[in-house]
């Protein structure tokens, strides 16, 4: 593996240099491949190594490059040792290279491939809890949501592969004025018959009624602040048909969730903390941090010189409280609850202020843990809408993507006969739609693009699937040859070199989405593989072969597509949908 290589290299630099092997690490990473071309496996950064001091930052850094290398020994781990342009590089022997890379596999440690890298000793573990999805009661699921979801899910699961213990909450809208107008809207435009035909649908045609009626008539505004009023006083009969509101939409977004391959451990929302809310108010009162505004608010004062230039209300004229007042509450709750050691919330990037406020609320109140808190924001995406209309709903969304994939099989002369093309369809458009969305940097919007997700090739989750698929298809038919003893000499062509090298960067690439929680940097470094992949389909065929160079390799397909299905789990819940994909 990579870290073997890795730390021989740093052993040694250190044994030259009089250091520490561990000074090495940080300066040395693996050198990324490029197509048809050979290169060095890892390399040496100088500028890094006069950063940290280990070599005087003054003077020629060429010149240093080039003195350091010449110092430096071929053995029978490395044999070749050059310099470049401010790096020096490092080759080492071809099939140690194969030997080491495939050797975990062989030992059914497939499941912990580079996790025991040592470029992880300087990841803090411990307990995580990842906020996400969140979308709001009584409402149908929202494209809108689609990213938290699927981000928070990725930061879950990679905390989780890196060894923390992982609280995955939904916290949902489940408290607030919009309640109060849906509360008031039903008892004059709802009927409970349509409420159980179609739930969601329902409710939200109500609330759509309701915020025309109340833009004219301040009688409804009137009759939904009182609702809300009756919510926070808890009143049995407000709260019975909130109580209903909120399991009929808990229960619909389920089968959402199951269709996304997501899961919570903790479903949780607003309406567990309207109580603790009040005590928040208490406590900021009692620091002297809550101040009453001219229009009778409270509001918390965030300015660095204490002149009210910039405030965070947190509390009503009617001493109702607000959406902030209530995520204190609710932050204070989960770290006695939960003992996080990190809180991560994953939201739109219009949010980024009122996070910003909440994280410097906390502080002010005492609570210094609040810095280990991070807010994950993403952009939009533009242009999402199916054949239904501008509204558009997350069911429909992946009804759509299915019903695309579906006629796109349908269309391929490659596509065998199944069992359930349907459900193929579902798992391998949902892949696409999540790939798509992970592609670029999660700040930015994106133009989403239909025909270009669902394309079999080029850099989509429609690629991914297949390259996965076609290497299971691989070894169910070559099921049953007898095993040989692994001859590391028969995988030395370049082809098989250059996948390889391009898997000495997996720590790496794992190491940097943990450190900025960026799920590019993997879906990225998978499609590359697959890209080399289709080149060894096509210059390394097991057909044909004689039985020796056949088993060779179709062994060691075999563990990077067990590799390859592991590292497709780190990002995303796998669809496992081979034998529909096979060709």
């Amino acid at each position: 593996m990579a870290c073997f290589f890795r730390r021989t290299i740093a052993a040694k630099l250190g044994r030259t240099l009089q250091q520490s092997e561990d000074a090495f690490i940080p300066a040395l990473s693996a050198v990324p491949v490029f197509k048809k071309q050979q290169a060095a496996d890892f390399k040496l950064s100088i500028g890094t190594l006069r950063i940290r001091g280990i070599l005087p930052s003054s003077g020629d850094i060429q010149l240093q490059t080039e003195g350091l290398a010449s110092r430096l020994e071929p053995d029978s781990v490395v044999e070749d040792i050059s310099a470049g342009c401010g790096v020096i590089n490092f080759k080492v022997n071809r099939k140690l290279l194969v030997q080491k890379m495939l050797e975990p596999f062989g030992k059914d440690e497939d499941e912990k491939f580079a996790l025991n890298s040592e470029l992880f000793n300087t990841l803090k573990r411990g307990t995580t809890l990842v906020e996400y999805s969140s979308p709001n009661i009584a409402k149908k699921f929202h494209a809108g949501h689609l990213r938290s979801t699927i981000i928070g899910n990725f930061i879950a699961n990679l905390k989780q592969s890196l060894g923390n213990d992982v609280f995955r909450m939904n916290y949902l809208g489940d408290w607030g004025m919009q309640f109060g107008l849906l509360g008031a809207g039903f008892s004059q435009f709802g009927c409970q018959e349509k409420l159980k035909q179609n739930p969601l649908q329902h409710l939200f045609e109500v609330y759509v009624q309701v915020n025309k009626e109340a833009e004219h008539n301040e009688d409804m505004m009137q009759a939904a602040r009182d609702f809300f009023r009756q919510l926070e006083q808890h009143e049995s009969e407000a709260m019975a048909l909130w109580q209903q509101f909120r399991e009929i939409t808990v229960d619909e977004y389920q089968h959402v969730y199951k269709r996304l391959g997501v899961h919570f451990d903790i479903y949780s929302g607003e309406s567990f903390h309207h109580h603790q809310a009040q005590e928040v108010v208490q406590q900021l009162q009692s620091r002297g941090l809550l101040k009453t505004s001219e229009k009778g608010t409270g509001v918390v004062d965030l300015s660095s010189t204490g002149d009210m230039s910039s405030v965070c209300t947190v509390l009503r004229s009617d001493g109702t409280t607000l959406y902030i007042t209530r995520d204190l509450a609710a932050a204070i709750d989960r770290k006695e609850k939960y003992r996080f050691d990190e809180m991560i919330y994953v939201t739109d990037k219009s949010q980024a202020n009122h996070f910003h406020q909440l994280f410097h609320i906390l502080l002010a109140m005492g609570h210094s843990w609040a810095d280990r808190c991070e807010h994950v924001p993403f952009g939009l995406v533009l242009g999402m809408n199916t054949r239904k209309g501008d509204v558009v709903f997350l069911e429909d969304v992946l009804d759509e993507a299915r019903a695309r994939m579906l006629h796109n099989m349908n269309q391929s002369k490659t596509t065998k006969e199944m069992d359930n093309p349907e459900d193929t369809a579902e798992k391998v458009g949902i892949s696409a739609l999540i790939v798509q969305d992970f592609r670029g940097a999660l700040q930015s919007d994106y133009k989403f693009d239909w025909d270009r997700m669902l394309q079999a090739q080029g850099d989509t989750g429609v690629f991914l699937q297949y390259t996965h698929a076609r290497l299971r298809s691989l070894i169910r038919r070559n099921e049953g040859v007898e095993a040989v003893i692994f001859d590391p000499s028969l995988l030395l062509e370049q082809t098989s070199i250059t996948i390889l090298q391009h898997l000495l960067r997996y720590d790496e690439v794992l190491y940097q989405s943990a450190q900025d929680l960026q799920p590019k940097h993997l879906v990225n470094f998978l499609l590359k593989l697959c890209h080399l992949i289709a080149s060894a389909h096509r210059e390394l065929p097991v057909k044909g072969s004689s039985q020796d160079v056949a088993q060779v390799g179709r062994e060691s397909l075999e563990n990077i597509s067990v590799g390859f299905f592991l590292f497709k789990c780190t990002i995303m819940q796998y669809y496992s949908v081979s034998k529909s994909l096979s060709t």
